[in-house]
């Protein structure tokens, strides 16, 4: 990863990693987030957002320091993209030319799609891409629900994509500055069919499961149970209409096994099998305690 010659970047090795220059490009849950942590430690924090008022509400707060334009993306050491995956796409097909260098990274929640068109443009414009995807979030969205302890104990995938091992160390050492527990490393598909397991077929059940005409009347009859399934049904339609179709494949096949156990435990009551119910719960009940969790 060499710095370009029309850049003042500086070359990975004269980099310390608990002070660099950093962009954030998309500053809502996610990259107002890092925004914040990473501000608190020794780096230079701007950003980039298509909405005026949130680079103003970063200011204020001082999640950054100034809003990065063409001039700050060709001297930056990190570039973090925390847009939907077309837009990240999109950004770097536009500024790569000011890329060139740089260890730039991804936060998006599927890999499959947009690891492949990044890794291109990386050797198209000769900067470094690691993939990223920090497990945090919560139900609100924007900057506004931004907050720098979102990482606390959090894991964050990385996704080297061929990258020099100094690059995948570096994204290691911000994962942990952040608050991350841990980082593990991966594939772009095991990434994929993971997350179709662990975020998105919860996220599926959640809003199939408020589709119930009896939703509207849990209030009195409800407890831990509707809360837990239902929580992630206050979902943005857009981002995850787009993660979801970017990871057709593998989440298909896990909303297939997930209707299959359904109806077998559907028939179980159907045919009013008590002992076949019982065997259904039974396993799922041994794979939980087993897990421990």
């Amino acid at each position: 990863m060499q710095p370009t010659p029309h850049t003042g970047r500086r070359a990975p090795e004269e980099r310390n990693p608990d002070e660099l220059d950093i962009v954030i490009v998309g500053l809502g849950l996610i990259g107002g987030s890092l925004a914040k942590a990473l501000s608190q430690n020794r780096h230079r924090v701007t950003g980039i957002d298509q909405n005026p008022e949130v680079i103003q509400q970063a200011l204020l707060c001082s999640a950054i320091s100034a809003e990065a334009d063409d001039g700050t993306l060709s001297r930056a050491d990190l570039i973090l993209l925390c847009c939907y995956p077309q837009a990240c796409i999109d950004f770097v097909q536009k500024k790569g030319a000011l890329l060139g260098g740089a260890l730039v990274s991804d936060t998006c929640g599927v890999k499959g799609y947009i690891c492949p068109e990044l890794t291109k443009l990386a050797r198209e414009f000769s900067f470094t891409f690691v993939g990223g995807h920090p497990m945090a979030g919560k139900e609100q969205n924007g900057f506004a629900a931004s907050e720098a302890n979102l990482f606390e104990g959090a894991s964050y995938l990385l996704i080297p994509c061929g990258a020099p091992d100094g690059a995948v160390a570096l994204m290691e050492h911000l994962a942990r500055s952040v608050g991350a527990a841990r980082t593990i490393a991966t594939t772009p598909e095991h990434h994929d069919e993971m997350i179709a397991f662990t975020s998105q077929v919860p996220h599926a059940l959640a809003c199939a499961y408020v589709m119930s005409p009896l939703c509207p009347e849990h209030p009195g009859y409800s407890a831990g149970s509707y809360r837990d399934v239902s929580r992630v049904a206050r979902i943005n339609e857009t981002l995850w209409s787009e993660l979801f179709l970017e990871n057709r494949e593998p989440l298909t096949r896990e909303i297939d096994t997930l209707l299959g156990h359904l109806t077998e435990i559907r028939n179980a009551v159907a045919e009013n099998d008590r002992e076949v119910l019982r065997g259904l719960l039974r396993r799922g009940r041994e794979i939980k305690e087993r897990l421990g969790e």
